[in-house]
């Protein structure tokens, strides 16, 4: 007799495949970088590289920077003089690369002079006084042009003291010193008439500053109508205390704060605050980071390239607000 129609079918079970084993992959080697054929000393250097079990991946990288490097200028790479790594590095500055790959190409500079120097073709390392450029370095605070204003309004200039006071923010602003350098200045180190002050700074280097007509109508005041009324006694310092001495940067900078108070200055200040607005503002309207560097006596340019970041930041920050689409 014939099964019932309802009698369930029973599929036999699957059987289960064999778990596949697993094939470790070897890891994926860069493709070396093509080096240009007029450039032998490069694919010397690659061959030094491999001896001393340089990964590929960082071989690669220095190759790459240093072909970069050599594309820069005529010069072949070997020749380069400290003055020609200076000029790249700033021109690797001024196309906004970061920190971490300005770090990069100069350790590629610093290992190729140091391989040169070994193999006898060079008796210097032109990279030897470059440092790397600061990664993660808190920014300056960013004062605007308006608490300027208000910070050097802020001295009442009807009193020797207000009018000292006055001057030496005007001359910080107008000449980006540090706050050591202002408080140290002596009576030979301004030209009023030619509109320059002589600076001796970090290192004992000395530097020419431009002043400004603003700086100087203000020094004119204070020295012809606020020093002799704040010490009868000869005296080689600019700038003098209430007691006829020079003054401390304790003092000053005592000072700062209480016009930062009474002008509502809102941003946290420091010593260095109207040092760090001239280099800003004088970025934010144009100027070369080259020439800001010389200003600010930075033996470093990645010293003074903090303050592109800042300037670059308030740029920003202006688009946001102002343009329709920020």
């Amino acid at each position: 007799m014939p099964a019932s129609s309802t009698t369930a079918l029973v599929r036999p079970a699957a059987r289960k495949a064999a778990p596949r084993k697993s094939v470790a992959k070897a890891p994926r080697l860069p493709t070396p970088v093509k080096l240009p054929e007029h450039a032998p000393w490069l694919q010397q250097f690659r061959e030094y590289l491999i001896g001393q079990a340089v990964s590929p991946h960082t071989r690669n990288a220095y190759l790459s920077d240093l072909c970069q490097a050599q594309d820069f200028i005529d010069t072949a790479l070997p020749a380069w003089s400290k003055q020609q790594v200076s000029e790249y590095l700033l021109f690797l500055h001024q196309q906004q690369k970061s920190p971490r790959s300005i770090s990069r190409a100069l350790s590629a500079l610093r290992q190729f002079f140091k391989h040169q120097r070994e193999l006898g073709l060079r008796e210097d390392n032109p990279t030897q006084e470059q440092k790397n450029p600061q990664q993660g370095r808190p920014l300056p605070k960013d004062l605007s042009q308006a608490d300027v204003e208000a910070l050097l309004d802020a001295p009442d200039i009807n009193t020797p003291i207000g009018l000292r006071d006055r001057a030496m923010l005007e001359v910080l602003y107008a000449c980006g010193l540090r706050v050591t350098e202002l408080i140290g200045l002596p009576l030979d180190a301004l030209n009023l008439r030619a509109g320059f002050l002589r600076v001796k700074g970090k290192g004992n280097k000395e530097r020419l500053v431009p002043l400004g007509d603003i700086a100087v109508e203000w020094l004119e005041k204070y020295i012809q109508h606020g020093r002799s009324a704040l010490s009868a006694q000869q005296h080689d310092g600019v700038f003098l205390s209430s007691r006829g001495g020079l003054m401390t940067r304790q003092n000053f900078w005592h000072s700062i704060k209480r016009y930062a108070l009474h002008a509502n200055i809102q941003t946290e200040l420091s010593p260095h605050t109207l040092r760090h607005a001239f280099a800003t503002h004088l970025l934010n309207h144009g100027a070369d980071l080259r020439a800001v560097q010389m200003l600010l006596g930075h033996s470093d340019l990645s010293t003074t390239q903090i303050y592109t970041h800042v300037a670059r930041a308030r740029l920003q920050e202006l688009h946001h607000q102002h343009h329709p689409r920020g």
